[in-house]
């Protein structure tokens, strides 16, 4: 009796449905898709035009506040640069003279051949440590062969490029190039120990000691202090005079006194090496210079890895200590690899800024000193203030902003890759 029921209900709906697609079918006899026409694509559409207007409302808006910040990098940044590439394509000094093109960037170079070779030495570099880095890890023995062929890349284009810089120092500016020399051993004397002490310092100041708070003041201290000031108080410390404050502490070492910022030679040629040139390394007045750098910087580099170590959750640290790993294994395995995102930050500034350093090295150079602490910033301030030769001196500002910008990227591509972000 059920079914019959069942069935009949069913009937009455299916007579029903068919009914209403006849009337359907009436109404629009060109099918139902007039319907969703007509009902539903004018409000579609009309939703689209909508989200695309508050789209460029929103972007609009981002723009007007990015706006004040652009202007005062194209007129503080990208200005000066496009300005000073103009300058250095005239004879400049005071007033602006004849075009002359690229005379004065052949007389940091001597010619163009020689930084052909000199580029391409670079090249070859580039393209050594990219085979070096596994370009054929898909083949068998793919790892042995690229450092085979890396190694043997890296040595061509190393002997390239010492070629085109020889060429370059016996027929270019020798003055300039020597003054590269300089800042490179600046950077290198002063980036890797103020970073190293910068952990080291912010690690041991992580720990619960007492009076933590106040050694991260005093360390940050030399940082925020003026820096003409500070270097007028070192130039005191590092006098030639018997009784200044470095001779009397070498002094107890048994030490004769030393002229400190006052010496040009080596400190290899004072320790009794005989070497010279680019072997001999940086003058004892320049490491003078160097230890002041350090001073400077290395509370801020504290400062910065104290940040960094807050930013490691304990739980890792307490995890290990479960396993069994010891005070080293978690500072080499954990710390480390956590921080590397600040270790790079901090050593890509430095980088930039030991390059660009200026005020401490201008006060604490002596004429004595000679060439041994002048590194290009301040060679390029004497040859714009001093000489008066404008466009000269903007052309060794261009060529210091193209060594910086890739020494950047280069930086960026070596030690980017080995960059941690959890």
């Amino acid at each position: 009796m059920m079914d019959k029921i069942g069935y009949k209900s069913f009937g009455k709906r299916l007579n029903r449905l068919y009914n209403l697609s006849l009337d359907l079918h009436d109404a629009y006899p060109f099918g139902l898709e007039t319907v969703l026409t007509e009902n539903t694509y004018v409000p579609i559409q009309k939703k689209r035009g909508d989200l695309q207007k508050l789209k460029r409302q929103e972007q609009l808006t981002g723009y007007l506040f990015i706006f004040p910040a652009l202007i005062i990098i194209l007129i503080f940044g990208i200005f000066p640069i496009g300005y000073a590439i103009y300058m250095s394509l005239f004879n400049w000094q005071v007033t602006k003279g004849p075009f002359v093109g690229g005379k004065n960037y052949l007389l940091i170079f001597g010619s163009w051949q020689n930084l052909l070779i000199l580029l391409l030495g670079i090249g070859l570099i580039v393209a050594g440590f990219y085979v070096w880095g596994g370009a054929f890890k898909p083949l068998p023995k793919g790892k042995r062969l690229a450092k085979i062929l890396g190694a043997l890349v890296l040595l061509i284009g190393g002997a390239i490029f010492v070629t085109g810089w020889a060429q370059m120092y016996e027929t270019g500016n020798a003055e300039f190039l020597n003054s590269l020399i300089v800042t490179v051993y600046y950077a290198l004397g002063t980036v890797p120990l103020e970073v190293l002490l910068g952990l080291v310092l912010a690690y041991i100041l992580y720990q619960d000691i007492i009076g933590k708070e106040v050694f991260r003041v005093i360390y940050f201290l030399p940082y925020i202090t003026p820096s003409i000031s500070t270097a007028v108080v070192f130039q005191i410390i590092f006098s030639s005079r018997e009784t200044s404050f470095a001779n009397q502490l070498v002094g107890l070492f048994g030490i004769d006194p030393l002229r400190w910022r006052f010496e040009p030679k080596p400190v290899l040629q004072l320790l009794g090496f005989d070497v010279s040139g680019l072997a001999g390394g940086p003058s004892l007045a320049l490491v003078t210079i160097i230890i002041f750098g350090i001073w400077s910087f290395v509370g801020y580099n504290t400062v910065i890895f104290l940040a960094g170590l807050g930013n490691i959750p304990k739980e890792i640290y307490e995890a290990a200590e479960m396993d069994g790993s010891s005070t080293w294994d978690k500072f080499w395995k954990i710390t480390i690899p956590m921080i590397s995102p600040v270790t790079f930050y901090l050593t890509l500034i430095a980088f930039i800024g030991t390059f660009k350093a200026f005020n401490h090295i201008y006060v604490m150079r002596t004429p004595s000193a000679g060439s041994s602490v002048l590194t290009t910033s301040l060679m390029i301030f004497d040859r714009f203030y001093k000489a008066n030769q404008y466009s000269i001196a903007t052309a060794q500002a261009i060529v210091l902003f193209v060594i910086i910008l890739g020494l950047t990227l280069a930086q960026n591509k070596i030690m980017g890759e080995r960059v941690f972000y959890g």
